[in-house]
């Protein structure tokens, strides 16, 4: 290649997929290959991670991803795709406009309760008791925000998802699968949080997601990611529903209510 094709060729370097005429390989794997061997809980850790996944792994990471595919047409991300669905436009538009509103309030506590965990862990593993780690990290989180992210829920008194969720990751630890350092300062958080609380405030869905990809070794930013590919399976789900009705432009309140007028304000 002269000078000019070779530095087009750097500019797109990568190393997940490779393709030229009758090649296609996935981390240097020829796509063929994964075809009927490879689930795609696997064939997502193999593209963001460049390995595989033991079936284990595999096996807790798709446990996480089922438990967040869909939570309800009140989800901002979910109502947002079905009232897109509506307005003329493909399921590729309902779906990009739901995912869209996955942000640090809707979608983003799974990444931000890695971190969270992740802190923890790294000062036990320094020569902190778990304790003081817990303490010292709660307390510092507590200073920029009101919430801990992953533990209580405005709907749950007890989320449905946490404990065999939860449950899994006792399994893994007991067989050697992952270390568990994580889900120990899960638990360590939860503890702390509900010291002489008469009404407990109990690890959530993104808790326990955040425990396994933690647990996994998976960083935080793909925390978020992961939760993303998940709740785009409800989105779909739900902008088709969404589509088959035949509703047009759709609203966030049916037609017969509507908005309360606020006085204006000189």
């Amino acid at each position: 290649m002269d000078a000019g094709t070779t530095a087009a060729a750097d500019w797109w370097a990568n190393a997940i997929c490779r393709m030229e005429p009758g090649v296609v390989e996935l981390r240097g794997i020829p796509v063929q290959e994964l075809i009927g061997s490879h689930g795609f809980v696997a064939t997502i850790w193999l593209m963001v991670r460049g390995t595989s996944p033991s079936p284990r792994e595999a096996a807790l990471l798709e446990a996480a991803m089922v438990a967040s595919v869909d939570h309800g047409p009140q989800a901002p991300s979910i109502a947002i795709a079905r009232m897109t669905a509506t307005c003329g436009v493909g399921l590729n538009n309902a779906m990009a406009s739901g995912v869209n509103a996955l942000g640090d309030s809707h979608g983003g506590a799974g990444q931000q309760c890695v971190e969270l965990l992740s802190a923890i862990v790294s000062r036990e593993e320094a020569g902190e008791s778990l304790e003081a780690a817990t303490e010292a990290v709660v307390t510092d989180f507590r200073k920029h925000s009101r919430y801990l992210p992953g533990f209580g829920h405005r709907f749950h008194p007890r989320d449905p998802r946490r404990d065999p969720l939860l449950g899994l990751v006792d399994e893994a630890v007991a067989e050697g699968v992952v270390a568990g350092n994580h889900l120990r300062a899960a638990r360590a958080v939860e503890e702390l949080l509900n010291k002489g609380r008469a009404k407990p405030i109990p690890m959530n869905i993104d808790g326990a997601t955040a425990v396994i990809y933690a647990e996994l070794g998976f960083p935080p930013p793909l925390a978020r990611g992961l939760f993303v590919l998940s709740r785009s399976v409800g989105i779909l789900a739900h902008a088709w529903e969404e589509t088959t009705q035949g509703r047009r432009n759709k609203g966030p309140v049916p037609t017969s209510i509507l908005p309360t007028v606020l006085p204006v304000q000189a």
